[in-house]
């Protein structure tokens, strides 16, 4: 058994100024940004949200400009084996977590908990 859930929302940003986009961004959501000083975070910024709410970021991206979902779960193994029977293809881990694809061609990503209701909010499966 194991929980997961729609954790957020990443902005992939093909661009040479990352704080530029996230400035963007930031203004366009009224989000404030956060950006991390862990180096293996250079690329990604944080749009500050609630706890509860939806997780948002600004990500640097060598491929084109947009906009990808995370799936949050407590068992990233379990989940992409659960998503891959329902038709989604596994495309491979990057850091902590995986890559995936739906059968409809969208890409996205199945993480750890993002965000502060996981435990009390997430679909749980068998």
């Amino acid at each position: 058994m194991h929980k997961s859930q729609l954790a957020g929302f990443i902005i992939d940003c093909e661009t040479d100024n990352l704080d530029a986009a996230a400035a963007f961004w930031s203004a366009a959501l009224g989000l404030e940004p956060k950006k991390s000083d862990d180096p293996a975070e250079a690329a990604y910024v944080l749009l500050e949200t609630k706890p509860e709410d939806q997780h948002i970021e600004v990500q640097k991206v060598d491929h084109a400009s947009r906009v990808h979902l995370d799936i949050e779960t407590d068992d990233i193994e379990a989940e992409v084996q659960r998503l891959e029977a329902l038709g989604a293809r596994r495309i491979g881990p990057v850091k902590r977590w995986v890559v995936m694809e739906a059968p409809t061609g969208q890409r996205f990503c199945v993480v750890l908990p993002q965000r502060g209701n996981f435990e009390d909010s997430a679909n749980i499966w068998d």
